[in-house]
């Protein structure tokens, strides 16, 4: 997960902790969000009130739905998402492209779960751009979008997470070089996209929903409304993930 901090601390003490403390500002953050949704909710068409007689759900999974119902986009044609748009579990991830931890998940675990989960209809991948380290990642962040206008994101975005890249390696003519090697084809438009007002608009939308979450840190995530933060192993993904999953399939 970064935060500002050296790669060096990854596996320190400190490290631990900050990544402990983190999600623990991310869940009272979520729990403070929940209420908040639960109070403006009428009338959104999305919560219904439970049947009278029936059992009250557990209130924390309660949360999770809600969140997940609220923040999950679940467009069929946004260009940021992997998987079926009806997927019983939505992962989110609010990530930075100067983070090297972002680039971790994104080479390490992100393909197991494709395959696990993605593919088998299981998991929907919704990205956030979440730059917080300056311009060079909010000009990485609105080239992704870019990039995505042509069809071309998760190719463009797994370029750019192929290694670490900062400050100047996200120059502009450096990232038009990245998305002509991920196959956009338009490189005059990707140039005004990227420089455009709507991928303005779409970066600080992502940013102000991750912010109103509670995100201090990339990367971070929500899996069925569940906050995971940090590049974390494998097992605490699928461990959320199934959870989700069997939430889901309760509510049948």
């Amino acid at each position: 997960m970064s935060k500002k901090v050296p790669e060096k601390a990854a596996l320190t003490p400190a490290r631990r902790l900050a990544a402990i403390g983190a999600v623990l500002a991310l869940v009272v953050a979520v729990v403070a969000a929940g209420i908040a949704l639960a109070g403006g909710s009428e009338g959104s068409g999305k919560h219904r009130p439970t049947a009278s007689g029936s059992p009250s759900a557990d209130p924390q999974q309660k949360l999770y739905d809600q969140l997940a119902s609220t923040t999950s986009r679940r467009a069929k044609d946004d260009p940021l998402a992997l998987g079926r748009a009806d997927a019983p579990v939505v992962l989110m991830e609010y990530a930075d492209y100067q983070c090297s931890f972002c680039g971790r998940f994104t080479r390490e675990s992100q393909p197991r779960l494709v395959k696990k989960y993605v593919d088998s209809g299981v998991l929907r991948i919704e990205f956030r751009n979440f730059p917080i380290f300056g311009e060079p990642s909010v000009r990485a962040a609105r080239a992704s979008w870019a990039a995505g206008q042509q069809g071309r994101f998760w190719q463009f975005h797994d370029e750019l997470y192929a290694k670490t890249r900062k400050g100047d390696a996200l120059a502009e003519d450096k990232l038009v070089g990245m998305a002509e090697d991920a196959g956009v084809k338009d490189l005059d438009r990707f140039r005004e996209d990227l420089k455009g007002s709507a991928s303005a608009s779409a970066v600080k939308k992502d940013q102000e929903e991750g912010y109103g979450l509670g995100v201090q840190s990339t990367p971070s995530f929500l899996v069925g409304g569940r906050p995971v933060a940090g590049a974390q192993p494998m097992a605490e993904f699928e461990r959320a993930i199934e959870q989700a999953k069997a939430a889901a399939e309760a509510k049948k």
